[in-house]
């Protein structure tokens, strides 16, 4: 029989989507054709595979070659479909058992000497090939140590074309890939938060955040040190779980930012105030996750906050609140995960001193409220904590005491995690409705200071359960099982700013 088919995956978003490669050789004018859809990536894939195949020491058929790609309404984009393609082309000409390609998943990119490049997504592609049922799956030896931490199904990686067909024909003993996961440190060198002398208000504020996934806003005049202090909370945060662990490489993967093995430390993403709206909240031509999605289960880190695009900061307000960024496109709709931890900084002025105690601001109260106006009301609704980091003096960085590590502050945040994992099996940021009602409950002073508090500050529906969260946040760092009056005050606290209106 002339037509042979094989089993392949196409990576949409973050998820991969099966794919069946039908080859059919047959009598006629020699040619080769790709049906089904195939974007330009893939049309040039005759080019690379007829090469590779006689680079590879085999015959490339002198007849007709007609390859679809099924299903014909799915657009087929990127080169992982080049090895299925060869092996279809060989099966069908004999070259390859007839039986080889049964109950196999094959992605990868030839190059014209027949080795085997990496591709995006391909621990997506073994989870897509664990729910077809797939028991193996070939891909890149680059990619095998990544896609085999997805478990359930045998991952082999392939140096070459002429290996996967001595594999899949029994001429070539293969070993499944185990998997790998990166070395990572909780710590970087030289970024722990025992470098920063003083500023113990920030620095309890950014571990408030760290323990219950809060956003933060922190103002300043330059020099302050909001940055070194933004720079070192990826040093207080607790270890991703192996569930996220997977779900953030999946991202990175599906970004080109994968390097073959499951990342381990939280992601930190900086973006330049430059980024474009798709850069920032993900899509393009060619859809692919923003730094918001880069940054899920981890920190996205603005500076410089009013520098950035209006449009580009509203298009963070949907994943701010849903953990998600939904991409619409005529064809189809992609969804990418987002749920970050989002810390700002910024100054209170164009020149930078407003409020400052040693310095004069130059701004007059038009160009502040100008400046800060670049930053929309709803988007600061959706902070949690606004944080004044003022300049120390010589004489107050002289006496501050030996600041605490970073480690030790990861204990006590790991700790508050561990709470709210077992009470509700999520971090506080994320509680809603009946459950925020339910794990937020004031009671007795606590519920007066709150009432009163809500009604002199003009708080906003989103406003008001944003402070319950933070309260929540606060009692779980100090091991209580209720709200008290201090706890409330304290996330009270971090809602006053210099900021206008706030």
């Amino acid at each position: 029989m002339s037509v042979c088919r094989a089993r392949s995956l196409s990576l949409f978003g973050i998820d991969a989507l099966p794919v069946e490669v039908e080859v059919d050789v047959s009598s006629g004018l020699p040619g080769f054709s790709i049906v089904g859809l195939p974007d330009a990536a893939v049309q040039e894939a005759r080019e690379r595979v007829r090469v590779a195949i006689s680079n590879s020491g085999y015959k490339f058929p002198t007849k007709k070659v007609i390859v679809n790609l099924a299903p014909a309404n799915l657009r087929k984009e990127g080169p992982a479909f080049d090895l299925p393609i060869a092996l279809g082309i060989l099966a069908a000409s004999g070259a390859l058992p007839a039986g080889g390609l049964e109950g196999a998943g094959v992605v990868g990119e030839l190059s014209l000497d027949g080795g085997l490049r990496g591709v995006r997504g391909a621990l997506s592609m073994a989870e897509g090939a664990r729910r077809e049922g797939l028991p193996r799956l070939l891909v890149p030896e680059r990619d095998a140590p990544e896609a085999a931490a997805i478990g359930g199904v045998e991952v082999y990686g392939m140096r070459t074309l002429r290996e996967a067909v001595e594999f899949l024909g029994d001429s070539a003993r293969v070993c499944p890939a185990e998997p790998a996961v990166e070395d990572g440190r909780p710590v970087e060198a030289g970024e722990d938060f025992a470098d920063v002398a003083g500023q113990r208000y920030a620095k309890r504020a950014l571990e408030v955040a760290a323990a219950g996934a809060h956003n933060v806003v922190m103002s300043g005049p330059p020099g302050s040190g909001k940055t070194m202090l933004a720079r070192r909370m990826p040093g207080i945060l607790p270890p991703l779980t192996m569930e996220e662990r997977i779900e953030v490489t999946k991202v990175h993967s599906a970004s080109g930012e994968g390097n073959g093995t499951l990342v381990t430390r939280r992601p930190f993403r900086a973006p330049h105030h430059t980024v474009s709206t798709s850069g920032l909240a993900g899509g393009g031509s060619n859809p692919r996750p923003g730094e918001v999605s880069l940054a899920h289960h981890g920190v996205l880190f603005l500076d410089e906050l009013p520098e950035f695009s209006r449009t580009a900061l509203e298009a963070l307000r949907q994943p701010l609140e849903d953990g998600q960024v939904t991409i619409s496109r005529v064809a189809a709709t992609l969804t990418y995960p987002a749920r970050v931890t989002l810390l700002c900084s910024m100054n209170p002025c164009p020149c930078g001193y407003a409020g400052d105690r040693r310095k004069v601001c130059r701004c007059t109260a038009g160009q502040i409220e100008r400046y800060q106006g670049r930053i929309s009301g709803p988007l600061l609704d959706r902070m949690d904590l606004f944080v004044d980091v003022p300049r120390l003096t010589r004489q107050e960085l002289r006496e501050e005491r030996q600041a605490e590590e970073s480690r030790l502050v990861r204990e006590r945040v790991s700790g508050a995690r561990g709470i709210q994992d077992m009470r509700q099996g999520t971090s506080n940021s994320a509680l809603s409705g009946r459950r925020l009602r339910e794990v937020c409950a004031l009671r007795g002073d606590a519920e007066t200071l709150f009432s009163r508090a809500v009604d002199r500050m003009g708080l906003s529906g989103r406003g008001h359960d944003r402070v319950l969260r933070v309260a929540r946040t606060v009692a779980d760092l100090s091991g209580e099982e209720e709200i008290a009056a201090e706890h409330v005050a304290e996330a009270l606290n971090y809602r006053r700013s210099h900021l206008v209106g706030r």
